[in-house]
């Protein structure tokens, strides 16, 4: 007998959005508290500067790992559309080609993130007093990346069949991990930096190895047979076709955000800490992003796979606008909170002027990274990954960038900088908005395999 995780084909649209959403939500919340957890250790335990050097890592890792992110989106709807065609043999294709493609991903992305680290931190403009914990920290997370690529794996093969419960229950094992070691090494045996980026590598080991073991011992399609592990080559060029546009959207939008994050380190190692501190804040207002985004995806790909056009179209109109909703009440207590909150990392009125000023900037304006984030899952389970890639390559790379280049920095006004994302937020809303309304993308998978 089969396991079948979740066909969201058949049933009530709005139930099998959200029920997949919510463990989504909730994975990424442990996530992000352990993030959190790394910054409120090092900010109260070892300072301005080793919260600086920890609170400015976000930028910077999702520009190693986020090529490779993308392309496992484009595995997550190849398999999703076999799936809810209930092609297995499809399936299995897609799994053991997304398997063996993560295992050389890492290998990738350990290599380049150890060998430039410290060129990037110091084209970036990390001041002295900071760089060699920026160094230390990154080179460590890197040493264990080839971990956090392999639970992106295992959990992009479970939210692509409609079990999004597994990554979360995987992640809170994680969380805890975590949480604990960063206590026991930084507080308990009085490491540095490298005690906090140690137990995060701990931690994502821990949720890899769970996830691959529950993917070796389920007997539905999606199981994981080690000996199968290969590249397939039809399948692989369909989930590069599909995945490479997506990691080329996540590669130019963290280079943008590079600079933007070079821009902030001119302003010293209170507005990096500061900004770092927002940074991990942040995340929680992208925890209904990520998840109905993440749903859209799964969704459309199952019932695009299934034929299922009308259905398609209902639940991208409803996960939109719970996306738009929650993302905004979330917004607004950030603003609300911000001043309390970033003096939970650090009580250094400078370090809480900065994050608040940030937060106070953009959180408001959080439907319209929403609205972005929720039409480009809609997209992407379409196999039109190549428009998202085009809308956020003009509006969150080539724009924003310029603006930082030509506006914020010669205006001198640390402000002027946050407000690179609220404006460029709103132009990739402007173009998604005309798209989604106006562009045929149901049938677009359809027609081109018609086609060729």
């Amino acid at each position: 007998m089969q396991e079948r995780a979740t066909l969201m084909t058949e049933g009530s649209v709005w139930r099998h959005i959200v029920q997949f959403a919510l463990p989504v939500f909730w994975g990424n919340l442990f996530q992000q508290l352990y993030n959190v957890v790394d910054s409120l250790v090092v900010g109260n335990f070892l300072g301005s500067d080793a919260l600086a050097a920890v609170g400015s890592s976000s930028h910077l890792i999702f520009l190693m790992v986020g090529l490779f992110s993308g392309i496992f989106t484009g595995a997550s709807v190849v398999i999703s559309r076999y799936y809810g065609a209930r092609d297995d043999a499809g399936v299995q294709m897609a799994v053991h080609t997304t398997v063996a493609f993560g295992l050389v991903a890492g290998v990738i992305t350990t290599i380049a993130g150890v060998l430039l680290t410290p060129r990037l931190l110091v084209w970036m403009g990390t001041p002295e007093s900071v760089l060699p914990n920026s160094i230390l920290y990154f080179r460590i997370y890197f040493y264990g990346v080839i971990f956090v690529i392999l639970y992106n794996t295992a959990a992009g093969i479970f939210q692509a069949v409609g079990d999004s419960r597994h990554p979360l229950y995987y992640l809170i094992v994680s969380s805890v991990v975590n949480v604990v070691l960063d206590l026991l090494f930084v507080a308990g045996f009085g490491m540095g930096v490298d005690g906090a980026a140690l137990a995060t590598v701990i931690s994502q080991a821990a949720s890899a190895v769970l996830g691959f073991w529950r993917l070796a011992h389920v007997t539905g399609s999606y199981r994981v047979w080690f000996r199968k592990v290969r590249f397939h080559a039809r399948t692989l060029r369909q989930l590069l076709t599909l995945g490479i546009p997506s990691g080329i959207q996540n590669s130019i939008i963290a280079i943008a955000n590079v600079v933007v994050q070079s821009s902030i380190n001119l302003y010293g190692a209170m507005a990096m800490a500061g900004c770092g501190s927002y940074s991990k804040i942040e995340g929680f207002g992208f925890l209904p992003i990520n998840s109905f985004a993440l749903a859209l995806a799964t969704f459309i790909g199952q019932n695009l796979g299934a034929r299922e056009y009308d259905r398609a179209r209902r639940g991208a109109r409803f996960g939109i606008l719970c996306c738009l909703i929650m993302s905004e009440v979330v917004g607004v207590a950030i603003n609300l909170l911000a001043p309390w909150l970033i003096s939970l990392f650090n009580s250094d009125p400078q370090v809480i002027a900065f994050g608040t000023l940030q937060a106070r900037t953009v959180t408001l304006f959080y439907f319209l990274l929403a609205f972005s984030h929720s039409v480009a899952g809609v997209m992407r389970g379409a196999g039109r990954a190549v428009v998202p890639m085009l809308v956020m390559l003009v509006c969150w790379c080539v724009i924003r960038v310029s603006y930082i280049m030509l506006v914020a920095r010669a205006a001198g006004d640390i402000q002027m900088v946050f407000w690179a994302y609220p404006i460029t937020w709103a132009l990739s809303s402007v173009a998604f908005l005309v798209y989604f309304v106006r562009g045929d993308w149901t049938h677009y998978l359809e027609k081109k395999e018609a086609a060729a």
